[in-house]
């Protein structure tokens, strides 16, 4: 069958969007338009954009908050929703999903989590900036997942699984960071409503409530309840990802024998001469609908569905939202705060040491074995990768701080930090991948 224009169009437009690294090169260019418009003689124009203030009422609530707020409080919990669902996903199914598979991604992802906080903790200890040290915890995995794409055909697949793995267990950490460090004061009535809502949404997994619809409403409701409670909002997305059903309502092996009947049926059904079908044959194609959605588990149509939207939207507006800083004179020397010079020595080197240091510990020690096709060279070129921290890293930073000094010293070195540990890990990998 010949292909209509707009086929010619979309074919390379959504094979693009499905590219591992696609998303990786789309927050690299949102992080340059950030850095030219805010250091452009149109640059107050970007403060100005960010600070325009929405008001939402909602429950008797009024959310009056400017953009970058609603962005990185609203926006961001779709982010961590998807988390959620990936956490959930590679927990069941995945990566995660027993111990023998866990225990040396999450041990590797612990490293780099505790040896990057102890670093920085070291540059700032004593000071009114010490409250950062989660700053350079987080690994930025679709920019990691993208640079490794980038660096050549001979890498095998398992070291890519391996640095998921890394990345999945590595959110976790930092959600769970988020959680218990980076909490505000609780309003504890409205958490329990957050939590009542929680509860009514897993009754409704275990009825075997399947509809989005009810999980995104009642969805909402939590992530409401968690903001005016004071617990960070984007926490509700992932314990929200949690509730969704995981599992089909059909196996594969009944979901291949209806196919095949409804298939059959249709073959033999007696055709409209034109473009119409009959009734019989509408009702077959729809029983097909009904059949191919029940042996979908919800959780991954979800994921499926949402991760566009958050790859090539909600992530790109949080880089160009928050990545904009002013490169002056002064930029050099502001390298050596505090702040830049622990978030930047705590990603480069700290999650170099932490994440290769930690599996050779587990290796050594009999705990756990390398993938397979994996070696000490692969391992030590996703340590480098790791220090890629720019998503999370950015996130925390505006958890961590009020002071927009503060603010600025750690955009610097998370910035140099994850051009630094990109550019060196595509390096290095390409340099193996040929050899």
């Amino acid at each position: 069958m010949a292909k209509t224009p707009i086929d010619r169009v979309m074919k390379p437009v959504s094979k693009f969007i499905h590219q591992e690294y696609t998303s990786g090169i789309v927050l690299f260019l949102c992080v340059v338009v950030a850095l030219i418009w805010v250091n452009s003689p149109f640059g107050e124009s970007y403060h100005h954009v960010w600070e325009t203030s929405l008001s939402v009422a909602f429950a008797g609530k009024a959310f009056d908050h400017e953009l970058h707020i609603w962005i990185n409080d609203g926006l961001m919990a779709i982010f961590f929703f998807v988390i959620g669902l990936e956490l959930k996903r590679e927990f069941m199914a995945g990566e995660l999903s027993s111990l023998k598979k866990a225990s040396l991604p999450m041990v590797a992802a612990l490293g780099g989590m505790l040896v990057p906080a102890a670093i920085y903790y070291i540059f700032n200890q004593g000071l009114s900036s010490s409250g950062g040290w989660g700053i350079p915890m987080a690994t930025d995995i679709a920019f990691a997942l993208g640079l490794l794409s980038l660096s050549g055909k001979n890498i095998p697949t398992s070291v890519k699984v391996f640095l998921s793995a890394l990345a999945v267990a590595d959110d976790l950490g930092a959600v769970l960071v988020i959680a218990f460090f980076y909490t505000a004061h609780i309003e504890y009535s409205y958490l329990m409503f957050g939590a009542g809502f929680l509860v009514l949404l897993v009754g409704g997994n275990l009825l075997g409530i399947r509809h989005t619809l009810f999980y995104l409403l009642i969805g909402i409701a939590v992530w409401a309840c968690f903001l005016f409670s004071g617990v960070h909002a984007t926490i509700a997305g992932v314990l929200v990802a949690f509730t969704i059903p995981a599992r089909t309502k059909i196996n594969e092996v009944e979901y291949l024998e209806q196919i095949h009947s409804q298939a059959r049926q249709f073959e033999v059904a007696i055709p409209l001469h034109g473009p119409l079908m009959t009734s019989d044959q509408h009702h077959i194609i729809e029983e097909i609908k009904r059949v191919s959605i029940d042996a979908q588990t919800p959780l991954q149509k979800i994921e499926y569905g949402l991760h566009p939207w958050v790859a090539f939207l909600i992530m790109p507006l949080f880089a160009i939202a928050n990545s904009g800083m002013h490169i002056g004179s002064d930029f050099f020397s502001a390298l050596f705060n505090p702040v830049s010079a622990g978030v930047m020595v705590g990603l480069v080197v700290g999650k170099l040491v932490g994440v290769f240091g930690f599996t050779w510990l587990m290796v050594r020690m009999g705990i756990a074995d390398l993938p397979r096709m994996v070696n000490w060279k692969h391992i030590f070129g996703v340590a480098l990768l790791a220090g890629v921290g720019f998503t999370m890293s950015l996130f925390v930073t505006n958890l961590a701080f009020a002071d927009q000094q503060h603010i600025e010293a750690a955009k610097y070195g998370i910035l140099l930090a994850s051009l630094v540990s990109g550019a060196a890990g595509i390096i290095y990998l390409r340099s193996i991948s040929k050899t």
